[in-house]
């Protein structure tokens, strides 16, 4: 069963691209961030591939949103925890015996604002959540857009991101915090490359220079990194036309 993960960064600017790769890269679920509007374009033809579209929206920003193959059962559309949290970063759900988390974690940026706290704060919601699904014994995969750079090796040059709420040592710490739940960076057990990103900025011709970032994960429990197949990156939407600067991660397993 392949999943898959990608902040599209607008469905409605990259409705077509979205298309495009589901019908070239036909994967059983896809998991997307940043909608950034209420609507849901070109539902038909979704549909006409065979998913079901389960959304989270947000007016102008932010927003998730499921794609699946399989019958899903949707648990949480808010953070527990953090349910007066009015921005929509969040899908739990089961899909075909999997529990699966969706997720689009603030950016943080600027540091000097309320939204590194905010940033924080909802990370650590995030693990609360996490480790009482671990305490229960649920075996789950969570992946998204989670906006930070785990490692040195993960960013193009560490000393341009040193300051940024992506690379903060308390961003870090948080996220390492998860993993050491007991989860695994899915596509770390494969690839230990450097150089490796989901992620270029717009400017400065990034993308043809590789100078990206890797901000988007998949993590696992014992039990589903025990049965994983591979986990890849695909860049080849971010050579496309108008592409968003993220670009999609899939995660494979044997059912």
């Amino acid at each position: 069963m392949k999943f898959a993960s990608w902040n599209v960064n607008s469905i409605k600017a990259r409705q077509d691209i979205v298309l495009r790769w589901l019908t070239e890269t036909p994967v059983d679920v896809l998991m997307i961030q940043e909608l950034k509007g209420m609507d849901f374009p070109l539902l038909e033809q979704f549909e006409a591939l065979g998913y079901t579209v389960t959304a989270t929206p947000q007016k102008t920003y932010n927003g998730v949103a499921t794609l699946s193959k399989q019958p899903l059962t949707l648990i949480h559309d808010q953070l527990p925890g953090f349910e007066d949290d009015v921005q929509a970063r969040y899908q739990e759900m089961e899909i075909a015996g999997y529990r699966v988390i969706n997720i689009y974690a603030p950016n943080g940026n600027p540091v000097d604002t309320e939204k590194y706290p905010y940033k924080l704060k909802w990370m650590m919601h995030l693990y609360e959540r996490l480790k009482s699904l671990r305490e229960e014994g649920i075996d789950f995969l969570i992946c998204g857009d989670f906006n930070i750079i785990p490692e040195e090796r993960d960013c193009y040059d560490p000393n341009v991101w040193r300051d940024d709420a992506l690379f903060k040592l308390e961003s870090r710490d948080a996220l390492r915090k998860i993993i050491y739940l007991g989860l695994v960076d899915a596509f770390r057990a494969f690839n230990q490359n450097d150089h490796q990103y989901t992620f270029w900025d717009y400017q400065g011709g990034s993308f043809p220079a590789n100078k990206g970032i890797r901000i988007d994960h998949f993590l696992v429990s014992p039990k589903i990194a025990d049965s994983m197949l591979s986990c890849e990156i695909d860049a080849m939407p971010r050579g496309w036309e108008r592409p968003s600067d993220h670009t999609p991660i899939i995660f494979e397993v044997r059912t």
